[in-house]
């Protein structure tokens, strides 16, 4: 056998266009990744990788097993604990290219596709913090261009590295159910349903099954508490309430708006296209589960790892769509997405500081898409959140200092939610800060942690629910941060002479919400 084998420069090219644009990617936020502080959840994650299990109130094992890593790998390092997100993102941006391939693409529709989910800024968002929300769209995008791959090739095996991948986002986030669902739905409502009925999908079921089960049995041994949180939440008021045109508008703007013709398109190509026919199941399993999350008030960016697969058959249409005559477009239309990208960029990544980004959103008159009904400060959810959490527990070690030496050792910091007591456990040590206890989501489980709730540092928390548990309640601070979300900036109180002892009264400081 010959050993040159000659590769063709088309396949030479197009691999070094996904490898240049991966790599962009992965630039764009490591460079960014100290420029803010820690997340909300990361700050909660990172307290869950303290308490590896099998499962959680708000979530299943994997993302507390990554922030565990990168603790591991990176320490306290704000910018180290962001790169898993950022190689996450140079992923999705491999997996595009391959979809991309499988679909039939060239170079320019490799490039396209790449560069949308570049500009696109819900992904420059999702890949600057760790959760499992910069994981989801690798996996939902890798199962895509499997079942792409078996359609194509008509390998039934594939359905093992499908369920591999399943099994794998079932242990990432919950929403891998609904994906999974809208999979098989979209399957069964095409001509494609002929590779749902044979032994390697039920080998695949299987294998997705097993790896999903220690979080099956974690959830069955605690009553499935997920359910009772979505219940809550839906009971708050929580999330901001959408209607379609209002949903897809933000959708419109998550994906920057210059993208629109690209994933629109490329919905229609799987389902009118002599060429994408075949792929309709795709088509129908984004219909589904945006279906799913109109009737079940899903939050917009819910919608985002379902994207990616649009973006590489737009890509594909588009190249093929703009014949010889018209190929002056393709570069035209690149260069219009790059700089509308470059517009966009700072309102997703965190590129500028908090006044540079302030004064750039009010000329635009553009901000990220409001998620929550939690009233902001003059940053947008998604970057506020990200500040005022070392100044919190600076502000607590001066509480934390001014009370007596003899009760410093058995004072507790009871906190009203998974930020402020995530916060604590993370730049507290440093501080000489006891740890922290707390009502809200897996906290509640983790329970006093060895104290006994006699001397209480309580923080956001009210002080009419205070009283009910202890009989001196006295303000001691006031944290706050110009730029935090306006809920953190709270009141702290010291709490001493329980009217009873908090191990008896803990259930009913459950705050899962």
């Amino acid at each position: 056998m010959n050993a040159n084998i000659s590769i063709p420069k088309r396949l030479k090219t197009a691999g070094a266009v996904v490898l240049i644009l991966a790599g962009i990617k992965l630039l764009l936020h490591l460079l960014t990744a100290g420029n803010y502080g820690l997340f909300v959840d990361e700050l909660y994650f990172l307290a869950c990788g303290q308490h590896l299990a099998w499962g959680y109130v708000d979530m299943p094992p994997l993302t507390a097993a990554l922030a565990r890593l990168a603790r591991l790998v990176f320490a306290d390092s704000v910018a180290g604990i962001h790169v898993i997100p950022a190689l996450t993102g140079a992923g999705l941006m491999l997996e595009v290219g391959w979809l991309v391939k499988e679909l039939g693409g060239k170079v320019f529709a490799q490039l396209l596709a790449g560069v949308c989910v570049i500009v696109a800024g819900v992904f420059l968002t999702v890949h600057s913090y760790l959760s499992m929300n910069a994981v989801e769209p690798l996996i939902w995008l890798g199962c895509a261009a499997v079942l792409v791959r078996l359609v194509r090739t008509e390998q039934n095996k594939l359905w093992i590295w499908f369920g591999a991948l399943a099994g794998l986002g079932l242990m990432n986030k919950n929403t891998m159910l609904m994906f999974g669902a809208s999979i098989v739905i979209g399957l069964l409502l095409t001509p494609a349903r002929k590779w749902l009925f044979n032994r390697w999908f039920v080998v695949g079921g299987i294998i997705a099954l097993l790896i999903f089960i220690p979080n099956l049995i974690w959830m069955i041994q605690h009553q499935f508490p997920m359910f009772e949180l979505l219940a809550n939440i839906r009971t708050s008021g929580r999330n901001v309430q959408l209607n379609l045109l209002q949903f897809l508008g933000d959708e419109v703007l998550f994906l920057q708006p210059l993208t629109l013709p690209v994933w629109l398109g490329g919905l229609a190509w799987y389902f009118f296209h002599p060429q994408g026919k075949k792929f309709r199941f795709l088509g129908w399993t984004f219909i589904i589960v945006l279906g799913i999350l109109l009737i079940t008030q899903g939050r917009t960016y819910y919608l985002a790892p379902a994207f990616p697969m649009l973006l590489a058959a737009g890509a594909v249409w588009m190249e093929g769509a703009l014949s010889s005559k018209m190929a002056w477009l393709k570069p035209a239309y690149l260069f219009i997405l790059i700089v509308g990208g470059a517009i966009t960029t700072p309102l997703f990544l965190p590129l500028l500081s908090p006044e540079s980004y302030i004064g750039y959103t009010e000329r635009l008159h553009l901000r990220q898409p409001k998620i929550e009904t939690f009233r902001e400060s003059a940053l947008p959810q998604l970057f506020a959140d990200r500040f005022g959490w070392p100044e919190m527990a600076q502000v607590l070690q001066k509480v934390f200092q001014s009370i007596p030496p003899e009760e410093q050792g058995k004072a507790v910091i009871l906190a009203g939610n998974y930020g402020q007591a995530g916060a604590v456990d993370f730049y507290g040590p440093k501080l000489g800060l006891p740890r922290a206890i707390s009502g809200h989501q897996n906290y509640f489980y983790w329970g006093l942690r060895g104290y006994s709730g006699d001397v209480v540092i309580a923080i956001g928390m009210n002080s009419e629910v205070l009283h009910r548990y202890y009989k001196d309640v006295i303000y001691a601070g006031q944290t706050y941060h110009p730029y935090a979300m306006a809920y953190e900036n709270t009141p702290i109180y010291i709490c001493r002479n329980p009217k009873e002892p908090l191990q008896d009264v803990w259930g009913e400081i459950k705050n899962w919400n």
